[in-house]
């Protein structure tokens, strides 16, 4: 692979340097100081794609040769902390700066600006509400995640114990033993398209508004009005697929909220789900398969026509509609974060 330099933004406090690393997915990270010169390199989906990207920078006093850092989905952050605490006026040795590097104006701090914060934190009474606002916010967040997590273990754990018990026989009451659960989980999923109208996360509305509609429209309309379609095996699998990626997505975000990140956790929420997104959308796609004859033969839900007309429009062309909207909304709306 081409190698390649990433975009990096810096910002600084009196006794410390922070990098930001604009590489998503980052893996096989080397991080080091040596010499007083930083050294990067990773694999990862950087400016110019999936590829092998790295850099160094040479400081311009000396720092402390330990690095830290921390990898997400959408960057890498590093903090090096300096020798001696004093603010720089630039980061690197030579009075040039390269092209790749410029300030992180989203953290920028100069001197000047750390004493009228330090004197805000101490009289301004906004700042202490504004601190109250982030310790609410997180522990509303880490709970939500906590209760979706602790429903859809529960669904988990409860379909594989009754499978590895009733064998296939447990497919056709799936419905029956587990929807009381998943309905609670994806009416407190109705949460996760208010949050980013309240601006709690980053996620975009739009995807979120997705999702949540797509399963509900699964859940309480093909399964839950149509009694033909409670005991068919697909609501084994939808359920389960469902499950199985909401059992590492919610911890994991879980976790986030407390500034906390197990890689193990990171590495099976993003790998798992690459086989199990899809499997869920087709096991959903069946499900809505199977439902159109039942829509078709009882009239529920259809439109009423004019007389002129005469008849009805049965629900099931809305549902191809839908099934049509699915798939192009889940492609280009693959996944949801908090």
């Amino acid at each position: 692979m081409q190698l390649l330099t990433p975009h990096v933004y810096w910002a600084q406090r009196r006794g410390e340097i922070f990098l930001r690393v604009e590489l998503c997915d980052a893996k096989n990270l080397r991080i080091s100081v040596e010499e007083n010169t930083l050294q990067f390199r990773a694999q990862g989906h950087g400016a110019k794609g999936e590829n092998d990207y790295e850099f160094s920078l040479q400081f311009r006093e000396p720092v402390k040769p330990e690095v830290h850092h921390r990898s997400t989905q959408r960057q890498v952050d590093i903090r090096v902390s300096k020798q001696a605490e004093h603010w720089w006026d630039r980061l690197t040795l030579q009075e040039k700066r390269p092209l790749f590097l410029a300030p992180d104006f989203d953290r920028w701090m100069d001197e000047s600006d750390a004493e009228m914060e330090l004197k805000k934190k101490v009289t301004c009474p906004l700042s202490l509400l504004s601190l109250s606002f982030l310790g609410v916010k997180r522990g509303y967040l880490f709970m939500y995640n906590l209760v979706q997590f602790l429903g859809f273990s529960w669904i988990f754990v409860n379909m594989t114990v009754r499978l590895c018990i009733l064998g296939q026989d447990s497919f056709y009451d799936t419905f029956h033993t587990t929807a009381d659960m998943m309905y609670f989980c994806q009416m407190m999923a109705v949460l996760e398209v208010v949050n980013p109208l309240l601006g709690l996360v980053r996620t975009g509305f739009i995807p979120a508004l997705i999702q949540v509609t797509g399963r509900n429209v699964i859940l309480f309309v093909i399964f839950g009005c149509v009694e033909e379609m409670q005991n068919k095996a697909v609501v084994f699998f939808v359920f389960y697929f469902w499950s199985c990626i909401e059992i590492f997505r919610y911890p994991f975000y879980m976790l986030g909220c407390i500034g906390t990140e197990w890689k193990l956790l990171t590495w099976l929420r993003y790998s798992l789900w690459i086989p199990l997104y899809p499997l869920g959308t087709i096991a959903e796609a069946v499900a809505v398969v199977q439902s159109l004859a039942v829509f078709d033969e009882t009239r529920m839900f259809a439109l009423p026509l004019p007389v002129s007309l005469g008849g009805s429009l049965s629900f099931s062309y809305s549902l191809r509609l839908y099934l049509i909207l699915m798939f192009l909304g889940k492609t280009h709306f693959p996944c949801q974060s908090n």
